[in-house]
């Protein structure tokens, strides 16, 4: 059966995120760089959904008495979601266009399963996109896993010198007052930030507030994700990571959409739409304008310093073969590996690290304090 290319227009913008899935900050932080889509069901919700509808599928059941099987599992707010795909297929809708009417899934999805309900590959489509969930969620939990102990040592450590140079140090300054006399160089400094530090506390955190609340009002201002974009890629080690992140994200995304048989110009237009970070989002712009005009995707891909000539020659590879998706397929499974195994190994190198500094910042702030103690002590002998 042909499918019909031309209803497949440009995504229209999708409805405005629920606040489901608030977690811890750490956490949040990581699922909001590594995810995409609407944010409003799930990975994990979607994930069971095609998993085990297409196992329904597969065992012969149909489309309303497996959604009907899925359905009773479900409580509270996802019980009400799969009753509107049951009353939107019961009045005559497809299973895709039940889908994007709850305005929970991405149009990444619908499409994709549009086509594999016109293509007859339902079932594979639902596979797929099982998969790619899957895998999400695993490198997910394997990132969050990796950077919540060294943050929790960073942010514990911190609090430490924080409440040192807070009431500690103030109280060995009293001390020092009552006696008199020079103090050394190092015990001078580290009560002068004691002292910056109770003074200026009030306007720092009104300066961290100010500066959150402007980030948070200019967030989807393209000057601002371009600054904090290329920001973050200028970090060593971690604008690294971050990039890759990204690039298997966008390579697993055109997997799935080419794989589907959607035209090379709307899988662009799609996955344009789903990354949230500017130099991909910005650079596909440009690339769907260069493919119009005739070039190939790996001519115009090359431009963008955000995609490495290892990967832009692999997609020329795969464009003269005519294997576009397995090579993204390679790519996606080469940059998610590097950066499972990147995370594990910043992880052990952090640790030691951050426990050596602070031990030393600690050391030092207690030597500043008992070095005068020692001279005074040495006065009257």
């Amino acid at each position: 059966m042909p499918i019909d290319i031309s209803r497949y227009s440009a995504p229209t913008k999708p409805a405005a995120p629920s606040k489901e899935g608030e977690g811890n900050a750490v956490a949040n932080f990581l699922n909001r760089d590594i995810s995409f889509g609407n944010g409003q069901f799930s990975d994990k919700k979607k994930e069971s959904l095609y998993l085990e509808l297409g196992s329904l599928l597969q065992a012969g059941i149909n489309l309303k008495a497996s959604l009907e099987l899925l359905s009773d599992e479900q409580k509270g707010k996802d019980k009400l979601v799969y009753a509107q795909i049951q009353a939107a297929i019961l009045n005559g809708a497809s299973f895709s266009a039940a889908l994007q009417q709850t305005h929970k899934f991405s149009l990444y999805e619908v499409y994709s399963l549009q086509i594999g309900e016109e293509s007859g590959k339902q079932i594979e489509v639902m596979e797929g996109l099982a998969g790619y969930y899957q895998n999400k969620i695993k490198q997910r939990r394997k990132i969050v896993s990796a950077l919540t102990y060294p943050t929790i040592v960073l942010l514990t450590s911190l609090g430490a010198v924080f409440f040192m140079l807070k009431f500690v140090v103030p109280m060995f300054g009293d001390v020092f007052k009552r006696f008199g006399g020079q103090l050394p160089w190092i015990t001078e400094k580290i009560m002068a930030l004691s002292q910056a530090l109770e003074d200026g506390f009030g306007w720092f955190m009104l300066l961290v507030l100010a500066l959150a609340g402007t980030a948070y009002a200019f967030r989807n201002a393209p000057a601002f994700k371009a600054f904090t974009s290329q920001s973050i890629l200028r970090i060593p080690v971690v604008g690294g990571l971050v990039q890759k992140v990204y690039l298997a994200r966008f390579c697993n995304s055109m997997r799935l959409l080419i794989s589907s048989k959607l035209p090379l110009l709307k899988a662009i237009a799609l996955v344009r739409q789903m990354i949230d970070f500017y130099p991909i989002a910005s650079s596909l712009q440009q690339v769907e304008e260069d493919i119009m005009r005739g070039k190939t995707l790996h001519e115009s891909l090359q431009r963008f310093p955000i995609y490495p000539r290892k990967m832009t020659q692999l997609v020329k590879i795969g464009e003269e073969a005519g294997q576009l998706d397995y090579f993204f397929d390679k790519l996606s499974v080469q940059y998610v590996e590097e950066v499972e195994y990147k995370t594990s190994t910043l992880s052990s190198v952090m640790e030691p690290i951050i426990i050596v500094f602070l031990g030393l910042v600690v050391g030092l702030i207690l030597i500043s304090m008992y070095l005068p103690l020692f001279q005074m002590s040495n006065g009257f002998q």
